[in-house]
């Protein structure tokens, strides 16, 4: 009598906190023509993850299942071993050592993932271990925001501490701008480290009124607002922003800012994932990008994994280990 053969994976099939997550054995995928299967080492939980557990904001429901989540494992980065190809595939070979993102399909909080092999995947680069690989998602957003720089503009960057500002920073400096990182008493160093030209401490003085505008504001965190930041703006200055904002305000402002035709507020998508992780994987390979980590949980503990990160303290990136 055959078996078919399970993996661990992180399930959930109701919308909800952290504890509708459970441990469960399922059926091993097996890649179609095109696919590549990898044995994922190393995910993580960031706020993509924890925003659609609880499916928030609740309009999300429209991508994500209206009564219930079409996607049951999460998991959007993941860093692991090609071990199976499917038809077609020229691309990768058994063995490889590979990172990515799968903004799609999620599943990364499990041990084993198919995807296209012309998808968000790119080879790790030499030296560099599986925990260290999973730096895509928070990367990935910040690029949308940092590519609206050109060389010599100049940028504010609050929340410079987290996944995404922490990328920011250095995607920033990349593109040749001058960088001004808003962070607490605690993460001063870090932003020293990873480049910024000038830091302010929030806790020690009113980021608003430091008495300089920028061609770029961008609140990583979602934590202040487009009315609290105008002051800082140039004429022509953009303010984005990685949350709806207060009473919805972000959307808002942006919508109208698009149909007026100013672009002042924005809500930048990131797009082109596949290219975006080639990128970042030549900036790691230079030694021009690292991830920033914070701690990490193995994949029968990720329900305090989704907790701490919820608590919206986390420094850079919760990683995920999968032995």
């Amino acid at each position: 009598m055959s078996h078919e053969p399970t993996m661990k994976a992180i399930v959930f099939h109701r919308y909800g906190p952290p504890d509708v997550l459970a441990l469960q054995d399922v059926p091993v995928p097996r890649p179609v023509a095109g696919e590549i299967r990898i044995r994922v080492h190393a995910s993580t939980v960031n706020r993509t993850d924890t925003a659609t557990l609880r499916a928030h904001p609740f309009f999300a429901r429209a991508m994500t299942g209206l009564l219930r989540p079409k996607m049951q494992t999460l998991g959007m980065d993941f860093a692991g071993v090609v071990d199976e190809l499917g038809d077609g595939v020229l691309e990768f070979q058994p063995g490889d050592r590979v990172f990515g993102l799968s903004p799609d399909r999620f599943g990364a909080h499990a041990e084993y993932l198919c995807l296209p092999a012309n998808g968000a995947i790119a080879r790790i680069p030499e030296g560099t271990d599986f925990d260290a690989a999973v730096v895509c998602e928070g990367a990935w957003y910040a690029n949308s925001t940092t590519g609206l720089l050109e060389a010599g503009d100049t940028c504010l960057i609050y929340g410079a501490s987290g996944a995404i500002g922490t990328a920011a920073v250095q995607l920033a400096r990349q593109r040749g701008a001058v960088v001004t990182a808003v962070v607490g008493s605690r993460h001063l160093e870090l932003a020293a480290t990873l480049g910024a030209d000038r830091i302010v401490n929030y806790e020690a003085e009113d980021f608003t009124s430091i008495g300089e505008t920028f061609d770029l504001v961008f609140d990583a965190v979602g934590k202040t607002s487009w009315r609290a930041c105008r002051p800082l703006l140039k004429t022509s200055g953009i303010y984005a922003a990685t949350d709806l904002g207060p009473y919805w305000s972000n959307i808002l402002l942006s919508t109208w800012s698009g149909l007026s035709g100013s672009g002042r507020v924005r809500i930048p998508f990131p797009d082109d994932a596949p290219g975006f992780v080639r990128h970042l994987a030549g900036l790691m390979a230079d030694r021009k990008f690292s991830g920033v980590f914070d701690r990490s949980y193995p994949l029968d503990d990720i329900v305090a994994a989704f907790r701490y990160v919820e608590t919206g303290q986390k420094t850079g990136i919760v990683v995920i280990n999968i032995p």
